[in-house]
């Protein structure tokens, strides 16, 4: 019989529900507490591991079920919660929670994640502590502005100059750990005009699947895929929806200096301009080309054209 395991994770501990058997348990969230949950989840034939993404709490977790060959999959808590309110569980409790994520992990028909590997964690580290410094840096910019007295203004200036020197060498040693997590891609993602350093460690980053999906799922995924608005005579207008914001963050600046470049990318803009699309809807259209273009030239592992 195959079984369907959710966890609900915070901090301390894992709360897990195995259905059909309707087995209840917890263990704390540690490495401790993972070899108890493994040896507990090998009793029985697991279908798929379902737990929300909370915040990085989850990931340790979800390592050690992957390297114990079980099917993972993370979510996003507010599909979690939608499937909750869907089955009428209105309650919400950490064992409920757990029931609602095997639940859903039965009726949930989608790829697990990809093994997270030590070298993807290692660039994953350093790219979101980049992303720290450079909003720091950007904040203090913002002070600066405001400040009066000559004191503040020197030690704001000082720790911007700090900040400065802290991305320049986060920069080298993000473009050393991404060509250790994977050369290949990594030279053909920044032969790209338009995809630097930092871009091309985000989509290794966050979008580990790049180059293993059709154009369709990986537009979806980014969540840069229209989806249609219709109901009975009404046609409503298609929207993005979803998807994974620190991708379409990586490529919105990239896509800018591609349409800037490179003239077919150029053209298509000014086109959708031309028939009075938006700036923001033409440059989504744009950036969805750009990734569909991008996940073929890996798939196929042709050069960029």
């Amino acid at each position: 019989m195959i079984s369907w395991v959710g966890i609900n994770i915070s901090k301390s501990k894992l709360v897990v529900w195995v259905q059909p058997q309707n087995d209840g348990f917890d263990v704390p969230n540690s490495s401790e507490g993972f070899v108890e949950l493994i040896q507990r989840l090998n009793r029985y034939e697991v279908g798929r591991v379902l737990l929300e993404a909370t915040g990085g709490y989850e990931r340790q977790s979800m390592v050690a079920l992957q390297n114990a060959h079980f099917n993972v999959l993370r979510i996003n808590p507010r599909r979690a919660r939608a499937f909750a309110v869907a089955m009428g569980k209105n309650a919400k409790t950490d064992p409920i929670d757990a029931a609602v994520l095997a639940a859903f992990a039965e009726a949930l028909h989608a790829p697990c994640d990809p093994v997270i590997s030590p070298q993807r964690e290692a660039l994953r580290e350093l790219i979101q502590l980049r992303e720290h410094l450079v909003q720091q840096r950007d904040d203090n910019k913002r002070r600066l502005q405001q400040a009066q007295l000559p004191a503040v203004v020197g030690m704001i200036e000082e720790h911007i100059r700090y900040l400065q020197i802290q991305i320049r060498q986060l920069g080298k040693a993000i473009n050393q750990s991404m060509r250790d997590l994977d050369a290949e891609k990594t030279e053909r993602l920044i032969a790209v005009k338009g995809i630097g350093t930092v871009a091309a460690a985000s989509l290794l980053v966050y979008l580990p699947e790049l180059g293993e999906l059709n154009r369709r799922e990986i537009a979806a995924l980014a969540g840069i895929a229209p989806y249609n608005d219709d109901s009975g005579n009404h046609s409503g207008k298609r929207q993005i929806y979803g998807g994974r914001a620190r991708v379409r963050r990586a490529l919105y600046m990239s896509c800018w200096v591609v349409i800037r470049h490179q003239a077919d990318f150029k053209a298509r803009y000014e086109a959708l301009r031309e028939r009075g699309k938006s700036a923001k809807v033409a440059l989504i259209a744009c950036m969805r080309i750009l990734l569909i273009r991008l996940n073929a030239m890996l798939r196929d592992g042709t050069e960029w054209r």
